[in-house]
């Protein structure tokens, strides 16, 4: 018989798939391979992608949420992941039968993953809880470019061993003393023969109307525990700093309220050089200063330059290609003078990214020139420069002091007093 069974599964399993059941992995868009965090993000995603509360009317939507729901009750679970993956749906269904296991609510699991009564949508008297706001620092790279960015903080969530009860056998009770309203009447006497009620919290069950017979061992009674959670960011093409990125139903959860969101914001980081960068990283454009859409870069020419042109310069922009400077001989570079390089500058962030339905526009990259001059010259030439100048000051030399229209001389003896107007 045990022959016979190590036989049949698998051939079940074949059957299953040639017969057309859907792959559980396909389900959750991943592959055979996937980790336990890769399984958990994507029922994240799609759980709240194909949620009926955010597709009203769209019976399609609800029957994937089902599907999603069973596939990462599925996969999730280490034990039945490995009957899945050797034997199939047969498996977990032989499984299921032998230990009396039957499905969990989606509704439920999609409560006890983000908190609050399985839906997005909050009903009277239902408490949402508090948003939590988190800044991530990322390079100016980056939001040129797009990319990912992680972090991981100390979210609370809905205890899994005991599923939010904080009882170790699931179990909780109506508490016998307030009869399950959290509050109870207390009367007391104030003077003779003259008495009050007040309405008071329930000592026995601290106001939550429930008892438990023994605490779980791993929240110890609290229903919910503190988790090193995970976070992928998604920065878009051309975003800017202080862009606020919101996942729903994503801060802390318990059995009490509905979770609220996390908000993260992306703060534009210091440009910096990280230790042991590759070459093709260290990019002059890792010290662009940003302004909206558009770039500044300050470039730094020699008097010689300045004056009499004829040099070119090669900036490695942020994505690696390269924006060409430069002058022909006999070109003049005022100091403090603006070069304006349209659609070198960021680019202009649009909901739809880069799609069929937006071409990908770009901002403006000034670059403002400074000349340095020398401290000091060599006798030789300086003898030189002298001589060039003065010949050709006295052809077209133009007399500034006197153009200004200042004294000629200067009034020797004692300052005139100085006039105040009261």
């Amino acid at each position: 018989m045990r022959f016979y069974k190590t036989i049949l599964l698998p051939l079940l399993a074949l059957a299953q798939f040639a017969l057309g059941a859907e792959d559980y992995y396909k389900i959750l868009g991943l592959n055979r391979d996937a980790t336990d965090k890769q399984i958990k993000s994507a029922y994240r995603q799609l759980s709240k992608k194909y949620h009926p509360d955010k597709n009203p009317g769209d019976p399609s939507a609800h029957e994937k949420f089902v599907q999603v729901s069973e596939a990462y009750e599925a996969l999730s679970d280490p034990e039945s992941r490995q009957i899945y993956d050797q034997f199939g749906h047969e498996g977990l269904k032989q499984r299921k039968q032998g230990n009396g296991f039957q499905h969990h609510d989606p509704f439920d699991l999609f409560s006890r993953f983000f908190g609050g009564g399985g839906h997005f949508n909050t009903h009277p008297g239902q408490r949402r809880g508090p948003n939590i706001e988190v800044k991530v620092s990322v390079s100016l790279k980056d939001f040129y470019n797009g990319g990912t960015t992680e972090f991981t903080w100390d979210k609370q969530e809905i205890c899994e061993h005991c599923a939010g009860t904080g009882a170790a056998d699931k179990v909780v009770h109506t508490c016998p003393s307030c009869g399950g309203k959290g509050v109870k009447m207390v009367r007391s006497q104030f003077a003779p023969g003259m008495f009050t009620q007040v309405q008071m919290q329930c000592d026995a069950c601290g106001g939550r109307g429930k008892t438990i017979a023994k605490r779980c061992p791993v929240c110890h009674g609290d229903r919910v525990v503190r988790k090193a959670t995970p976070v992928t960011v998604q920065v878009e093409r051309g975003m800017g700093d202080g862009t606020r990125v919101v996942y729903e139903n994503e801060a802390d959860a318990s059995p009490d309220w509905v979770a609220g969101d996390l908000i993260v914001t992306l703060v534009e980081k210091e440009p910096e050089l990280e230790e042991g960068a590759r070459p093709e990283e260290r990019v002059d454009g890792v010290f662009f200063r940003r302004r909206g859409d558009d770039l500044f870069w300050t470039e730094v020419l020699s008097l010689r330059e300045a004056l009499l042109g004829d040099w070119s310069r090669n900036i490695t922009h942020l994505d690696g290609h390269v924006v060409r400077l430069g002058r022909k001989r006999g070109q003049v570079v005022q100091p403090g003078h603006v070069d304006t390089i349209p659609g070198e500058g960021m680019p202009v962030w649009h909901e739809d990214g880069d799609s069929v339905y937006h071409k990908t526009e770009y901002g403006n990259l000034y670059v403002e020139y400074v000349v340095v001059l020398p401290d000091q010259m060599e006798s030789g030439m300086e003898k030189d420069l002298w001589a060039v100048f003065e010949k050709w000051r006295a052809k077209k030399g133009v007399n500034l002091h006197k153009d200004s229209g200042r004294p000629e001389y200067i009034v020797t003896g004692e300052r005139p007093p100085v006039h105040e107007e009261l």
